[in-house]
């Protein structure tokens, strides 16, 4: 299957505009022959904003109408798509990343790990399990931003059997290091592909670096973009690779599989709770 990854600017507050233009890459992705594509965190809306009450205005239910309107273009196309906005849920606003198709939503994924940044200083933590969607026969994950600093949550993704992570990103200044070693370990680590797709522009004296790639299952990087242009990365996934984690190097003598020689048992201390403070916490906000 061959994926896009679409690196573009976005206008905080503006949904009618990033929604045409996510719509004019989709058909643009499709043409090429990309059956998925994948836009940044908080394409639809952006992410800049400064009180809980701004991005509530922005925020919709999902279904709803930006789901909706792109839900037509995969229809029209033949094609899917993974993108980021803001989810309204009762009182609560969650950041989300999700998959449409022809039929409409296939997936919706709440942000887990939140930064103190942007509108996550405002949003509620993710509260469902790590899920793998089908897209046509392709397993995918999805994790957003913050998410790829904590490799429980990508390999959460492979032992549901993830061909496919998505991470969109709003990726600012202090990330370049995340963009280049984080994407190509968590594709290693897990024997995935791994997409992470990133915006360019700025809001609000933020700078926004760029630097979406697509990553192989052996962390080998197929398609790289540039620190400050738009640009549509593409690659061609297989799934049985991915599905593959045993690693012959040497038959015999050098064989290692990343899935199998797991010790559970072991790792206790990853999972248990601690009393530290988060910057949230320090600042006032809900724990």
């Amino acid at each position: 299957m061959r994926i896009a990854a679409v690196q573009m600017d976005v206008r905080l507050n503006d949904v009618p505009h990033n929604v045409g233009r996510i719509s004019e890459f989709l058909r643009q992705t499709a043409r090429a022959g990309a059956k998925l594509a994948i836009f940044p965190e908080c394409a639809t809306t952006g992410y800049c904003f400064t009180s809980l009450e701004e991005g509530r205005a922005v925020a919709e239910p999902i279904p709803g109408p930006t789901t909706e309107a792109l839900a037509a273009v995969c229809r029209e196309t033949g094609s899917w798509c993974v993108f980021g906005m803001l989810e309204a849920s009762g009182t609560d606003v969650f950041n989300v990343a999700v998959l449409v198709g022809p039929q409409g939503v296939t997936g919706a994924y709440r942000k887990v790990h939140l930064p103190w940044l942007g509108i996550d200083m405002f949003t509620t933590p993710g509260d469902r399990p790590f899920a793998v969607q089908d897209v046509d026969g392709l397993r995918l994950g999805m994790n957003i931003c913050y998410d790829s600093g904590f490799p429980e949550a990508s390999r959460c993704l492979a032992l549901g059997g993830a061909d496919l992570i998505a991470l969109p990103t709003n990726w600012p200044p202090g990330a370049e290091c995340m963009a280049a070693h984080a994407v190509p370990t968590r594709a290693m680590e897990n024997a995935v592909y791994f997409a992470a797709v990133n915006r360019v522009g700025a809001e609000r004296g933020f700078k926004f670096i760029g630097h979406s790639s697509i990553c192989a299952p052996n962390g080998d990087v197929l398609a790289a973009a540039s620190a400050s242009e738009e640009e549509i990365l593409y690659a061609d996934v297989d799934p049985a690779r991915a599905r593959n984690k045993r690693i012959v190097r040497v038959p015999s003598k050098h064989v290692i599989d990343r899935m199998a020689d797991r010790r559970p048992e072991m790792y206790q201390a990853v999972v248990e709770s601690h009393a530290l403070s988060r910057p949230r916490d320090d600042a006032g906000r809900p724990g």
